[in-house]
């Protein structure tokens, strides 16, 4: 919740223009009026649902899940143990597994 702003700062996609809002799904632990109204200002629209709520629209609509897409990502990180653990010293050694990493679960 703290981070909300610098995150959106430093946001490298296309931040939204002033025609179209993009939507920003948060889980309930971004469940503040002071998140919504920095989320607001930077253009998105923000969907925060719990995990019940995101079921019941998906059974009610026939939609996918939306949310969860970093959780499984941070999960497929997980399974390098070498990242997991971090038995990196120096921060461009960890960096260069991180991207090695991620280039492995893109091939994948």
């Amino acid at each position: 919740m703290k981070l909300v702003s610098a995150t959106l700062a430093h946001m490298m996609c296309a931040q939204p223009d002033g025609r179209r809002r993009s939507n920003l799904c948060l889980d309930m632990g971004y469940d503040y009026e002071e998140v919504r109204q920095i989320v607001d200002i930077a253009g998105f629209e923000p969907v925060i649902l719990g995990r019940r709520e995101e079921q019941e629209n998906k059974k009610q609509h026939g939609a996918r899940a939306r949310r969860w897409v970093v959780e499984r990502t941070h999960s497929w990180l997980n399974r390098f143990r070498r990242l997991l653990v971090r038995w990196e010293k120096r921060e461009d050694t960890y960096l260069a597994m991180l991207q090695l990493a991620c280039g492995i679960i893109a091939w994948r």
